[in-house]
């Protein structure tokens, strides 16, 4: 259980991908968002606990934006992928031919890593069509041909890259397999990115001019480093984090003066309308035109007259803030001046402020 700004830096924490299974992701911030958005309107879900999830999305963003926190693959599949990119000519998969073998959890996570990265279209092999069909209805933009095992080397001819995440005992490739592959001269080789346990493309294929094999040790040196990499930004996102923890204390503090600001307003209010009717009183018979010019003067001066006490007492959660003891200090001036009969709304704000301070 975790209370005041410790509930308040853990949310931050959550938003900003650091409690995550996969450090930085984002689909996180997604989640705390639709709280939000589900929260409107419903009961105890009030001004406060709307900006915590508000002062939590900003620093989300921020963390993200600043660190960069997202970027590297910190899991095997999307490493996989992004290597495969970077060895294209023209780091496209638009007009790559892909060929994806095996469509279990890995290779699922393979054809999903290629849609987000751009690819169109792929060729899955699998033993049976019923998990590439899943995998399709979930896909629905991306065009995903089956083709069963016994088609895999036909597939793998016309093919530029090929993923293979199978849990076959002996390799699907071999060296005698890959030379008899047709290579596109345009690519001048074909690339194995082999990301099963055991191997299932053999370590002869990369001894072939016109291959280029990678395998699992390949990718877990590229997901260590980013993962390192992630730490190190983590670190980073602990200052974001403190910042706006303050900033939403700051806003949360100024909450308290919204008693006294609503007082100061309604006593001017009552003042403008009372002088505005009698000096419609005194005007005789004028046009509407003119008592809408009368009116705009009086509501005018009425908020410019607020303009400088709303300043200091009112806070955005950003830079203007006020310390609460010279919030304190605002109220209680404002208070005497006009006469609000805040004094309770004060002594309130006087105990919050000793118990924090003890």
């Amino acid at each position: 259980m975790l209370y005041n700004k410790d509930a308040t830096r853990h949310l931050f924490e959550v938003a900003s991908g650091l409690n995550s299974i996969v450090l930085g992701e984002g689909q996180i911030l997604a989640q705390v968002k639709q709280v939000k958005k589900l929260g409107q309107g419903v009961d105890g879900f009030n001004k406060k606990i709307g900006g915590l999830f508000e002062h939590a999305i900003i620093t989300g963003k921020r963390v993200r934006t600043e660190t960069n926190i997202s970027s590297g693959s910190v899991s095997v599949s999307s490493a996989a992928v992004e290597l495969a990119l970077m060895k294209l000519p023209e780091s496209s998969y638009a007009t790559t031919r892909v060929l994806v073998i095996g469509a279990g959890k890995m290779g699922k996570l393979v054809i999903k890593h290629l849609a987000a990265k751009g690819c169109k279209e792929m060729v899955v092999v699998n033993r049976t069509e019923e998990k590439v069909a899943l995998i399709r209805e979930e896909l629905k933009d991306i065009q995903i041909i089956y083709k069963p095992l016994s088609e895999m080397m036909a597939c793998a001819a016309e093919a530029d890259v090929i993923f293979t995440s199978t849990a076959s005992d002996t390799p699907l490739f071999l060296k005698e397999h890959a030379q008899t592959l047709p290579v596109d001269t345009e690519m001048g080789r074909r690339l194995f990115i082999d990301i099963s346990v055991p191997r299932n493309v053999g370590p002869c294929v990369s001894d072939l001019e016109t291959a280029e094999v990678y395998n699992v040790d390949d990718l877990k040196d590229i997901v260590a480093a980013n993962k390192e990499d992630r730490l190190r930004k983590a670190m980073e996102a602990q200052i974001i984090i403190s910042e706006e923890l303050e900033h939403f204390e700051a806003w949360k503090d100024s909450l308290e003066a919204v008693p006294t600001i609503k007082k100061l307003r309604a006593y001017l209010e009552r003042i403008r309308a009372s002088e505005l009717d009698k000096c419609l009183s005194k005007m005789g018979d004028i046009t509407d035109k003119q008592k809408k010019a009368i009116y705009d003067l009086s509501m005018g001066m009425m908020k410019k007259f607020l303009h400088g006490p709303m300043q200091h007492l009112r806070c955005d959660g950003r830079s203007d803030c006020q310390k609460p003891e010279e919030m304190l200090e605002i109220m209680h001036a404002v208070n005497r001046m006009f006469d609000l009969e805040t004094e309770i709304i004060l002594d309130t704000v006087r105990t919050k402020m000793e118990r924090i301070k003890k």
